[in-house]
């Protein structure tokens, strides 16, 4: 079984080291007594970064997964419906 971002793999590991590079970014005006202003702008930058990423993967798992499990239907749908609905909601939350 595939999941569903296979397809968008490559674009997601871009967009995931791009993250990680503010981080590192983050880390070294830390280190270096940056102007706090200036740092938490770097944070909601990579925060908002992380946020696509994860909406990336949640639309491919309801266009993949989840389309999948309903067209089956039966307890594997509802599953997935609940996976996807739990995980909309730590989104949501964070």
């Amino acid at each position: 079984m595939s999941h569903g971002y296979v397809e968008n793999k490559d674009e997601l590991l871009k967009r995931l080291r791009r993250a990680e590079g503010q981080v590192r970014g983050i880390q070294r005006m830390v280190e270096n007594d940056t102007y706090c202003i200036d740092i938490l702008t770097q944070v909601s930058a990579v925060t908002k970064a992380l946020e696509g990423v994860a909406l990336a993967l949640l639309d491919d798992h309801l266009t993949h997964c989840v389309a999948e499990a309903t067209a089956q239907g039966g307890a594997v749908a509802d599953e997935k419906i609940r996976e996807a609905s739990q995980a909309i909601a730590r989104l949501v939350r964070s």
